[in-house]
């Protein structure tokens, strides 16, 4: 039956990394232990193995989806009374990061008067490759800025399993991150896309947002079928909010897909479909990739070129590979995300 889960028995037989027998055969495996607590050898656990058997290159290992061994008992209950997930097996209760109504005096009055007097840049994300290479690039421009990360739909959901977070809350150069439904498992959890910026900007007071999905983008090869689709609604969410927006455009110079060499069809399809105007950065000196981007904008949004330091981010030691293609391989990917994070420090 299609959509079915494809759910099977299996033993941990490593920890780190983590590794599960399945009738046999040794597989690598991921656990989300914020929801499902420790793995240690011996376990046994249900995995998802869908992924691993169609062979996809971002999701190449097993899911586990309850450890049967130590996983039953839950955790300590709380005060939360708002479901993430909610009704599948793996809903869970989270305390939102919206802040709660106020008197409507107070809505229409200071609050709101301070949000227009120091308004608080989004730039939509493409898919999670950007990540890294726009918060290294902000930094550079501006190395006191307080950057926030909102991670919405279209690639992997929970907020733990990427590496790229890590590594940039690790080094500060991410200084928050917000999960906004579906995406869960983030230092603050955001009902809605448009609640998490709005939490971004006025209660954690960050200096400028980056919004994009998590790692392992979904694509189906057809024209809105594809996780590049929710970076017009981050977009839509960002502009109703009254925060400057830009758009980091999907460039690539090496990927073997024809729609998505030069510009990507996801970035021309969301520019098409936006009902406001929008920045959109772009390398400066990339002739080809201009002029097709200043072509989509036509007189609805702004085109700006911006500097790519592609060897300061090749040394900065930070994440660079998208499907096995580095800086060398494919420099136009990456000067893209360089771009955009030189530009958004610009509108702040």
């Amino acid at each position: 039956m299609s959509g079915r889960l494809k759910l099977r028995r299996g033993v941990v037989v490593g920890e780190e990394p983590l590794t599960v027998e399945v009738d046999g055969e040794r597989r690598p495996a991921w656990a989300d232990t914020t929801l499902l607590g420790e793995m240690r050898e011996g376990d046994e656990v249900i995995v998802n193995v869908a992924a691993l058997d169609l062979e996809l290159g971002s999701g190449g290992f097993d899911v586990v989806h309850v450890n049967l061994t130590r996983g039953l008992q839950g955790g300590a209950g709380g005060g939360e009374h708002v479901i993430k997930l909610n009704y599948t097996s793996l809903q869970h209760p989270v305390e939102p990061v919206e802040p709660p109504l106020l008197p409507a005096k107070d809505v229409d009055g200071e609050r709101a008067s301070a949000r227009a007097a120091a308004p608080v840049p989004v730039l939509v994300l493409p898919l999670h490759g950007h990540l890294a290479p726009a918060a290294w690039a902000a930094h550079q421009a501006d190395p006191g800025v307080r950057l926030g990360y909102v991670q919405t739909g279209g690639g992997a959901l929970p907020g733990g399993l990427s590496r790229d977070v890590a590594e940039l809350r690790e080094r500060e150069l991410l200084s928050g991150h917000i999960t906004a439904a579906p995406a869960y498992g983030g230092e603050q959890e955001a009902i809605s896309v448009a609640g998490g910026l709005d939490a971004a900007a006025g209660r954690l007071g960050l200096d400028a947002v980056l919004a994009g999905p998590g790692p392992g983008i979904i694509g189906s090869e057809s024209r809105l079928g594809h996780g590049g689709m929710p970076a017009l609604d981050t977009a839509h969410a960002a502009l109703a909010l009254g925060m400057p927006t830009l758009l980091s455009p999907r460039l690539s110079s090496a990927d073997p897909r024809e729609r998505h060499r030069g510009v990507s069809h996801h970035t021309l399809v969301v520019m098409s479909m936006l009902l406001a105007a929008v920045e959109v950065p772009v390398p400066a000196g990339e002739a080809v990739p201009i002029a097709v981007l200043a072509e989509a904008c036509g007189w609805h949004h702004k085109l700006v070129e911006a500097p790519a330091d592609l060897r300061g981010y090749a040394d900065s030691g930070l994440p660079a590979g998208t499907m096995g293609r580095g800086i060398e391989e494919d420099p136009l990917f990456y000067a893209a995300p360089l771009a955009a994070g030189a530009a958004l420090r610009r509108k702040g």
